[in-house]
């Protein structure tokens, strides 16, 4: 079987993809991505091929501003401009090549994430099934709308008519889903796993003398002059503290100093959890569920995107502390790792969805089952 992945550019969108996307190769069968060139790197590590087509962020941006004016780079953008965004200008400008690299590929089944309507195009075109992976929380029904109705447009302008996904495969795990949320009978749970960057992860170092904690705000929210002053409140309490610098940032830009701080490059997230006791982060869906499925209490300092959505969704399971969107003092930050590492129901909350995740079907069983039913 060929399986062709399609992923909005950004890690957040391939990480999540990745353990289906490795099960599937195990299996024997073909797997590929199709993806924003930028994305190379990360899939190279795991020895995934990339067929790499589609527009980056910038471009994006760029097109955005000439059709609505709208700078999607400046604030968070509109339900309205994000359904353009994912169904309507990423289509208009990566479709044509993405098109053309499946047809060469002749995928027997197409996976796309939950905000990527590129794929399913495709997958219209070309009459084949496709499966859509959730990157968390199911989307709100009022931005669901807006999309699904900007890419009916995109199908009809192009002749073609949308039909729906076979399998909703669903890595939330209850605990974090939205009490309305209604599964489709195509629902299958996923598993969710930190990202491991495909190879074993070390046994964690216990031997230290004090807590320690992860700051982590993802790939593109690591900005010194927000996450210094965090780091430096922490400082005044008594934490070890790590601190990712994801792919674009060094240590040096940070103006810290001190050995109780460790900063750590673009690294898979499970060989950061294993000796943390709790986690500092911007509400990216997998560094949430990657901390929870370790049983780690979390504090959510939100900054844009989905971001407050997930952090929401975390602090209404119990398992963290969330503030509002960029409303979060330093010492309002340090006060809350302080909560959640001294009340144990945020720990307990966070063992509870840990238990929930390890119950979810492996990606192994779930790409037994996508196999089973495609043959």
């Amino acid at each position: 079987m060929r399986v062709l992945f399609f992923a909005c550019p950004g890690f957040g969108h391939v990480i999540p993809q990745l353990p289906l996307t490795r099960a599937m190769r195990e299996r024997g069968e073909q797997v590929a991505f199709v993806a924003a060139a930028s994305l190379g790197p990360l899939l190279e590590a795991e020895g995934i091929a990339l067929l790499a087509v589609g527009p980056e962020v910038p471009e994006l941006a760029v097109e955005l501003k000439r059709t609505t004016g709208v700078d999607i780079l400046a604030a968070p953008p509109s339900i309205e401009i994000e359904a353009e965004i994912f169904a309507g200008a990423r289509i208009d400008l990566g479709y044509e090549d993405c098109l053309a690299a499946a047809r060469e590929f002749e995928p027997d089944l197409i996976v796309v994430d939950a905000m990527e309507y590129v794929g399913r195009l495709v997958a219209s075109a070309l009459e084949v099934p496709y499966a859509v992976i959730a990157l968390g929380p199911a989307v709100r029904p009022e931005s669901l709308a807006a999309t699904e109705a900007r890419s009916a447009a995109s199908h009809a302008e192009r002749g073609l008519t949308p039909h729906e996904a076979r399998w909703y495969l669903d890595t939330c795990p209850a605990a974090l889903q939205f009490d309305d949320f209604h599964a489709p009978a195509t629902r299958r749970a996923l598993r969710p796993e930190a990202y491991t960057g495909g190879g074993a992860v070390p046994a964690p170092d216990r031997s230290r003398i004090r807590p320690r904690v992860l700051v982590n705000f993802g790939t593109l929210f690591v900005i010194p002059e927000l996450i210094t002053p965090i780091v430096q409140a922490l400082l005044t309490r008594d934490f070890d503290i790590r601190v990712t610098l994801g792919p674009m940032r060094t240590a040096e830009e940070f103006d810290i100093d001190s050995d109780r701080v460790e900063f750590v490059g673009f690294t898979p997230l499970a060989r950061l959890l294993g000796d943390v006791d709790a986690v500092v982060t911007v509400g990216g869906a997998g560094t949430i569920l990657g901390a929870l499925a370790h049983g780690l209490p979390l504090v959510l300092t939100p900054l844009a995107a989905d971001q407050p959505v997930h952090a929401g969704r975390a602090a209404a399971a119990g398992a963290g502390i969330a503030f509002p969107v960029g409303e979060f003092k330093p010492d309002d930050v340090a006060e809350a790792i302080v909560s959640v590492l001294e009340t144990p129901d945020y720990k307990e909350a966070a063992q509870c969805v840990a238990a929930e995740i390890r119950a979810m079907k492996s990606a192994t069983e779930v790409a037994a089952e996508l196999a089973a039913a495609i043959d």
